[in-house]
């Protein structure tokens, strides 16, 4: 079988660059590769539907840059096809003076990137959110919403399919045999370009084809705690101050589409790509290499990994999570977060040569093949811009030739 453009990954990335493909070049063939028999079974169905402003970015960012333009877009999405949309803002909130200048320190990148955003005295905070405790100030961002992201994903895909997609689902990557064939449980599959939208195994595809060979994804495990009590708890999503260190936001409240509050994620270094509950998808050799780096970097505590591991760890006692999210909150029953959630896995990408965790998205590629390696948070936000982004500068110029 032969294809135009044959896309590897059919979750919220794979099916936004399928989308703009069709869009822009409707006379070519579009082949999506899935080895699911869904689309978003992996991170784009399992996060935390949260559709971010932009405000935690530096300028210079593709996060930044796409980030605003994103939120816009999926809301748009979301009312043109009447999927479940909850805009019931955001609030960043302090725990002391070093906090409170992290916080300004968001409020520029915010107003860099043209966020609507607004720093707030407590009094204004608790108009917001009776329940919010902060200190001194905090920050407000109405933009910022929650969606389904699998409902989402699923009516995706009937866009690019009504646009003429075709989508091989069940049919897993299985090597590539070079000249842009690739091999699969159906057989071999050519595309004119390849574009591999492969999540938590990005890397390895790409270093099949020569790419991206100073990388390789650390997976973490992203697990949310559900609130069963009488009362909800807070009315908008709160957050805390992140580290802006590393690429993970700490412990928040997210209101789901349905008006439903949990609290997490949690980002625990897993032991496998797939390693969502018990021995499920267990791989013997993944798990011999990623042990080998998280050694690695425990060992050197890398990026603070040995004290992120520690933490994180702590986070798999309901009362321990529980407790970290009643800080930021004058009162909550912390035993009523009784539920764990589906779990998720975070493909991040780390720098073999810096042992850094890459906070940006990475793409690589020529002519032939284009690499999305690292696709993390806000990825699902920003899917619309980013790909037409990726369609532009790495596939755009050969198609109009």
């Amino acid at each position: 079988m032969e294809c135009d453009y044959l896309i590897i990954g059919a979750g919220i990335i794979g099916l936004g660059i399928a989308k703009t493909l069709k869009e822009r070049y409707p006379q070519k063939q579009v082949v999506v590769l899935e080895k699911e028999k869904g689309v978003g079974e992996h991170a784009s169905g399992r996060n935390s539907g949260v559709l971010h402003a932009g405000f935690y970015y530096s300028a210079d960012s593709l996060k930044a840059r796409f980030t605003r333009e994103g939120n816009a877009r999926m809301k748009a999405f979301c009312r043109e096809y009447g999927l479940r949309l909850n805009e019931s803002g955001k609030l960043v909130v302090a725990r002391d003076e070093e906090e409170l200048r992290t916080l300004h320190t968001l409020r520029e990148r915010g107003k860099t990137n043209g966020v609507e955003l607004e720093l707030i005295d407590e009094t204004k905070a608790r108009s917001i959110d009776p329940n919010v405790r902060t200190h001194g100030r905090a920050l407000f961002s109405p933009s910022s919403a929650t969606v389904d992201p699998l409902e989402l994903v699923q009516r995706l895909r009937h866009v690019v399919v009504d646009l003429g997609v075709k989508l091989l689902m069940e049919t897993p990557y299985r090597g590539y045999l070079g000249n842009n064939n690739i091999l699969t449980k159906n057989g071999v599959i050519q595309g004119e370009v390849v574009i591999n939208a492969a999540g938590l195994y990005a890397d390895r595809i790409a270093h099949a084809f020569g790419f991206g060979e100073h990388y390789t994804i650390i997976p973490f495990k992203g697990v949310y705690l559900k609130y069963g009590g009488r009362t909800v708890p807070v009315r908008t999503n709160v957050y805390p101050v992140p580290n802006l260190k590393n690429p993970f936001l700490g412990v928040h409240y997210t209101i789901t589409v349905d008006g439903a509050v949990k609290i997490g994620p949690t980002a625990i270094p897993a032991f496998w790509r797939e390693n969502y509950r018990g021995l499920d998808r267990f791989d013997s050799g993944e798990m011999a290499q990623i042990l080998r780096w998280e050694a690695e970097l425990f060992l050197r505590n890398s990026f603070g990994f040995r004290t992120l591991a520690f933490e994180e760890l702590r986070k798999y006692s309901k009362r321990h999570l529980a407790k970290l999210a009643s800080e930021m909150v004058h009162s909550v029953d912390i035993d009523a977060f009784d539920q764990w959630s589906r779990p998720g896995i975070r493909a991040q990408l780390l720098d073999k040569e810096s042992r850094e965790l890459v906070q940006d998205f990475v793409v690589e590629g020529d002519e032939r093949s284009v690499h999305i390696l690292n696709a993390v948070s806000p990825a699902f936000t920003c899917a619309f811009p980013f790909s037409e982004w990726v369609v532009d500068h790495y596939i755009g110029k050969r198609s109009k030739e």
